[in-house]
């Protein structure tokens, strides 16, 4: 019976098209016709204003043509993002680069979308489907290279590697966009195009210019794949400027590359907001109608968050662009729902029948621990600390990533029913011992609220906590929606319900409650929020951070008296984004080292879960603290407070093992010298704190790999404005880091042997390499064998290495496996001056192994090299 009302209310609102599909009054609703004479019809029968209307991302219906409301934004980064509905959240993009593992990512972006078209589904069920973040266009995945550490972004990225990036992108957009001959699963869209990684706080307005050799070498293969040999849908333009035009109305990128050289068939989507910073930013355009009329002439064919592109209208008629070149955009648009099936019966469109059962199935959640497992890099293993002994009595799990059930799901992420912290990981593992959980310090201080007990002396109509209204708008007004809760805690995602019933953009909430007060003499009250807030205690207004765009804590101390009871109430606002709000209270301490250490010391292990978080990192955030703004960092040094913690815990004498959480590179210089066991975790998806006691308990041998360096220090970095590839990431990098591209140990070892390689190769041929390896230890698991490219008496620019393939194999205890590397031609190719890809010259060397050719890998072994000439 359900599946038959979704079909019928799907007709219902598709009516043109399921009747006329029989009896079509128009060419356009013909389903027998092809999707280009379908869309020329239907475009052909629009008005000026129409058109316009529908190259905005919240397209209004056109009733009379039977055309629906759809709103193009939405996002599916590591699963669908920002939905309403429960989901699986996967691993963050730069874990899934760790694990080297293409396939593992193109099931991922498989099961995400199959997830994306039942969330659609519910939508429409509930006349939901022209909302944001419910549609079936999906602004991932972002293949910028993640040239600086500091990037707040580069999380969502497949690391620092143009080969990498390609490959893991161009798999996702398979995965993604589905193999049917004629309907698309969902639609990719490759971002942010192009030369664009940051800073965040100045993306709106720079300008960057790079050598046209680093343009090809290491901007553009990564778009250059996906446009040209993975056919993804979509493209987004971004907010920086390229050689003093916006990107969105660049004449090389857009025209010049995109367009004309690769051929681009797809639509272009503007970032969000991005038009605007035409004429309000970068100032290369007068107003909203000349910046419109330029990126419409450039091929941006969307506008998202603003509505400039109406000023489309004036353009037409002021001559600045005709109405035929208003079309070939509307066109796109249009053939990208068509191809969506959106115009089609659900009997047509297989992927439309998708249950709500598919939302987080046994499947889908098995492989996102799966791919936490897969992302997990051992860097440090001194003394085969590692893996820790299950039969251990005590353990103590220490830091401010312990228990963070935010800092698992990275950004741009959905809500999954469950998650699993490290801490509540460890605990499902070790059900017997004695476990010691303490926060002990914040990410860069080491000064804790302690409210452990304040939470018992707020009451309000006769229960614990406070009362919540919930109100559709942003002004306090009208009926609320009201509810218990007892804390005020909320972080939502956009698109998200608040309480289940409200959604979370442009709305107001009222906490209420009584604190009675104890014997303290005082309370120091923490609030923190995003957009604006206002706290009053007796009716009067203590605190006021009423303004948009303020964020930090503020904090409020209230003298009291004994037993005394206290009436309070937040106030709250949240504009168009992600929100929060929170009230702490108690008293502020300092963490006694000391003290924490004596607590600890008799633990037959210390597991310190630290690093950062996409609390501190990530995009466009105000973070008040020191080494971080705007979402980017000011230094890539662990935390200072961080090394302190750890240097007492080490003076136990105990066993110490460091679980690093991260989305960028982070430099541990003390810590790689004296802590012997360093895990870094990423920010891996709701099983994160499964795989991670996996790994430390031996039931998982690690095997990912770093998909970007990590320096030793800030010194290592030159200039974060600088887009020159100088001295940049390990192709360019000319010191030595602290842990390779390519980097993680294993709890076995392995060896590799060549089989065939060619010594000579013509121009324009393919290269074979035959390589064996071998599980050479006494325990199961997988090795990455990376192949690199190191160019040999060239007298043109090269990187000083280069990655050109990978591949993730599962070996038992001694056995050998036997693969293949095919390098194309391209493979073999290199950018020069003017940016024209030629062949290479002279010799080069392949070196075939875990790791860099340079670099030692204690349990990837051998690395096995071959010169091969270029003929």
């Amino acid at each position: 019976m359900r599946f038959n009302y979704r079909h019928l209310l799907f007709a219902l609102i598709f009516l043109p098209c399921t009747l006329l599909a029989q009896t079509a009054k128009y060419p356009y609703q013909n389903t027998k016709l092809s999707f280009t004479t379908r869309v020329n019809d239907l475009v052909k029968r629009m008005t000026l204003e129409e058109k316009v209307s529908q190259m905005l991302n919240s397209a209004p219906a056109i009733k009379r043509l039977g055309i629906p409301a759809y709103d193009w934004w939405n996002e599916v980064l590591h699963g669908v993002a920002r939905t309403p509905y429960k989901v699986t959240v996967y691993p963050q993009a730069i874990a899934n680069a760790a694990s080297f593992d293409r396939n593992a990512l193109f099931t991922m972006a498989d099961y995400a979308a199959l997830e994306g078209r039942a969330v659609h589904n519910k939508a429409v069920e509930q006349g939901r489907d022209n909302e944001r973040y419910m549609g079936l266009t999906y602004w991932t995945p972002n293949i910028n290279i993640f040239r600086d550490p500091r990037w707040g972004r580069g999380q969502e990225t497949y690391g620092e590697d143009p080969y990498l990036t390609a490959t893991m992108g161009s798999f996702f957009v398979r995965g993604l966009q589905g193999n049917d001959p004629k309907y698309l699963k969902a639609a990719a869209c490759a971002k942010h195009y192009a030369v664009h990684s940051g800073p965040e706080p100045t993306r709106h307005v720079f300008n960057t210019d790079v050598s046209n050799y680093d343009l090809w070498d290491t901007y553009l293969p990564a778009f250059k794949k996906l446009v040209t040999e993975t056919n993804v849908e979509g493209v987004m333009c971004a907010y920086n400027a390229f050689r003093t035009q916006p990107c969105c109305g660049s004449d090389v990128l857009m025209v010049d590359i995109l367009r004309n050289q690769w051929g681009f068939k797809g639509y272009v989507t503007s970032d969000c907001w991005g038009i605007d910073d035409f004429f309000k930013n970068h100032k290369t355009h007068t107003n909203a109608e000349t910046a419109s009329a330029d990126a419409v002439l450039h091929g941006t064919d969307l506008e998202c968050g603003t509505d400039a592109y109406l000023s489309l209208i004036a353009a037409v008629k002021n001559g600045r662009l005709s109405e035929k070149d208003i079309d070939v955009s509307v066109k796109r648009l249009f053939m990208t729902r068509f191809k969506l099936g959106m115009f089609d019966p659900v009997s047509m469109v297989k992927y439309a029948q998708t249950p709500s059962s598919t939302l987080e199935s046994a499947e889908h959640k098995a492989l996102a621990l799966k791919m936490a497992r897969q992302s997990i890099v051992m860097l440090k293993n001194a003394g085969n600390v590692l893996p820790l002994k299950k039969t251990i009595k005590k353990i103590a799990v220490i830091g401010p990533n312990a228990d963070n059930g935010i800092a698992i799901l990275g950004n741009y992420n959905g809500t999954p029913t469950d998650r699993v912290t490290v801490l509540q990981g460890i605990k499902a593992k070790l059900p017997n011992a004695e476990i010691i959980y303490e926060k002990a310090i914040n990410f860069t201080n080491d000064t804790l609220l302690d409210y452990r007990d304040v939470s018992r002396q707020y009451n309000i109509d006769g229960h614990q906590g406070f009362k919540a209204e919930y109100f559709n708008n942003v002004d306090l007004k009208g009926t609320p929606v009201v509810a218990s809760e007892p804390e005020v805690n909320h972080f939502w995602q956009e698109g998200e319900t608040v309480n289940g019933a409200i959604k979370a953009n442009n709305f107001s909430a009222r906490y209420t409650t009584n604190y009675t007060a104890g014997n303290e003499g005082f309370i120091t009250f923490e609030i923190d929020g995003d957009d604006g807030w206002r706290f009053s205690v007796d009716g009067q207004e203590v605190l006021n951070i009423w303004t948009r765009n303020r964020w930090g804590a503020q904090q409020y101390k209230l003298v009291t008296q004994p037993g005394k009871t206290y009436k309070l109430q937040l106030e709250f606002w949240q504009g168009d984004g992600k929100s929060n709000i929170r009230m702490t209270a108690g008293t502020y301490k300092k963490t006694d080292f000391t003290a924490l250490v004596e607590r600890v010391k008799d633990a037959d292990a210390i597991v310190y879960v630290g690093g950062i978080s996409p609390q501190l990192e990530g995009e466009e955030m105000k973070v008040p603290y020191p080494g971080f703004d705007g979402g980017d960092r000011t230094s890539i040094m662990l935390p200072s407070v961080q090394t302190q913690l750890m240097k007492a815990f080490k003076n136990t004498g105990k066993p110490v093992v460091f679980v690093m959480m991260t989305g960028s590179a982070v430099a541990i210089p003390w810590e790689a010298e004296n802590i012997p066991g360093i895990v870094n975790a990423w920010y891996a998806g709701q099983s994160a704190g499964t795989a991670v006691a996996d790994v430390l308990f031996g039931d998982y041998n690690p095997a990912g790999r770093l998909p970007v360096t990590f320096y030793k220090g800030d010194s290592d970095l030159p200039d974060f404005n600088d887009y020159s590839m100088t001295n940049r990431t390990y192709r360019y990098f000319n010191g030595t880091p602290l842990y390779g591209f390519g980097y993680g140990l294993s709890y076995t070892n392995f060896k590799y042997d060549v089989i065939a390689a060619p010594t000579a190769v013509k121009k324009g041929s393919k290269v074979t390499v035959k390589v064996a390896v071998t599980n050479t230890g006494k325990m199961a698991g997988d090795e990455v064998a990376q192949l690199y490219l190191t160019y040999n008496n060239n007298a043109k620019k090269t990187p000083l290495k280069a990655l050109k393939g990978f591949n993730r194999l599962s070996l038992k205890a001694g056995e050998r496996k036997e693969f293949t590397f095919t390098l194309s031609a391209a493979d073999l190719s290199l950018p020069d001056a003017n940016g024209k890809i030629t062949p290479l010259k002279g010799k080069f060397t392949l070196s075939v192994g875990g790791s860099q050719p340079d670099e030692k890998n204690l349990t990837s072994g051998n690395i096995v090299k071959k010169t091969v000439t270029m003929l």
